[in-house]
């Protein structure tokens, strides 16, 4: 089975008050870079490496150290947060930047080369509940 990985921008959010009391520029506003809706596909072949070519710059660099893990073990087919989020498949981050996050929604997204593969993925449950939910 191949896997891709697809990262959208849930939101970008603005802590005004931070900035002005931390930042050099007191008046940086929200990411510059992503914008609430933003999404990336991921590949990871022969013929396209996303993950190891840092996506050829389409990504910032800060948010991109913040959720590569979970974009490698999306790519490889792994579990990206299982007891965690209501899809063992998914995964909710935010970048490091404590003035103006931005939080990203990360899923491996399964792609069957056979019929084998297809049987098998449609018996899968990747759903997580409350009752077996890890809360730290």
């Amino acid at each position: 089975m191949k896997h891709e990985c697809k990262i959208t921008v849930l939101d970008t959010k603005c802590f005004p008050e931070l900035q002005e009391a931390y930042l050099a520029d007191p008046k940086s506003g929200p990411c510059p870079f992503f914008k609430k809706g933003d999404s990336f596909l991921l590949k990871r072949t022969p013929q396209q490496d996303d993950f190891y070519h840092l996506m050829n710059g389409k990504f910032c660099g800060e948010a991109w150290d913040a959720v590569s893990r979970y974009v490698y073990t999306a790519l490889q087919g792994g579990s990206i947060m299982q007891g965690w989020t209501n899809d063992d498949r998914m995964m909710i981050a935010c970048c490091n930047d404590g003035t103006r996050p931005v939080i990203f929604k990360i899923e491996r997204i399964d792609l069957p080369e056979n019929d084998e593969e297809q049987e098998w993925l449609a018996k899968q449950n990747f759903r997580n509940t409350a009752e077996g939910a890890y809360t730290g």
